[in-house]
């Protein structure tokens, strides 16, 4: 488990459609400069926990904190956002008639004010960041072109830096790796693993093999409720895991291997 402080904590949240609890009473927390994998079976609810944290679905009662002193419950997406949560969706929504360059620069963080909006040369310390951030994902050489013509997943790094540029303390992935080819797995691996040196990283994955490269801490939900929290090998050492996933009582030789 990492030592870091916290960046978000949830206590007791519990998310109801139509009476329907998807996630019942959870208390979660994710650490700075982690890279946290959540993890489990279909209808376990981590969709769900993204879609709260984010805004995008409410909680009937608890609380998430973010960075100690923000209550999301109580705060728009928008308001979200602009505190420092940004969300990554699985499927890529790139500006596919855009340059690449175009879309980074779209999705810079700027003040909303008439100036900012009216000033059409960027400053200097504006162009270096989007050079930084080109080379981060490894589209320097592309990034004239448009983003339409990209690789899956080179779209797929292209928004990642999108939610980059938002400059926010939690970023969250929703199966980033889905439909990537295996060096494409492997880059996005070590970008992630980038990332969270300067914020933390949620990310809802079914690639258990990708989860035990590159995890810090996993989640194991189940019916809307923690079932386990640790490393990847002491998940995949616990009976209760290993009950779930493979639907029945297994020995101790079991692997957790996939949803």
């Amino acid at each position: 488990m990492s030592k870091n402080p916290a960046v978000l904590r949830s206590k007791k949240i519990t998310v109801e459609f139509s009476g329907f609890k998807a996630i019942n009473e959870l208390d979660f927390q994710v650490n700075r400069n982690t890279v946290h994998f959540v993890i489990g079976p279909n209808g376990a609810g981590k969709t769900t926990l993204l879609d709260v944290i984010c805004g995008n679905a409410r909680a009937s009662k608890g609380s998430i904190t973010f960075n100690e002193k923000y209550e999301l419950a109580k705060m728009s997406e928008n308001e979200i956002v602009h505190r420092g949560i940004s969300r990554k969706f699985q499927a890529p929504s790139v500006f596919a008639h855009l340059t690449v360059f175009e879309n980074l620069e779209i999705a810079m963080k700027q003040k909303k004010t008439l100036r900012s909006i009216l000033r059409a040369k960027m400053t200097k310390e504006e162009e270096q960041k989007l050079t930084d951030m080109l080379d981060l994902i490894g589209l320097t050489s592309e990034k004239d072109k448009s983003a339409g013509s990209l690789a899956h997943g080179q779209k797929q790094w292209l928004e990642i830096a999108m939610v980059l540029m938002q400059e926010p303390d939690l970023v969250l992935l929703d199966e980033p790796i889905a439909g990537m080819s295996k060096q494409e797995r492997i880059k996005t691996g070590e970008l992630i693993t980038k990332i969270a040196k300067e914020r933390a990283v949620l990310i809802v994955e079914h690639d258990m093999d990708f989860v035990k490269d590159y995890a810090d801490v996993v989640t194991v939900m189940h019916e809307g409720q923690l079932l386990f929290e640790g490393s990847m090998e002491d998940v995949q050492k616990d009976p209760k895991v290993r009950e779930v996933y493979l639907g029945r009582k297994v020995d101790a030789d079991a692997e957790v291997t996939g949803t």
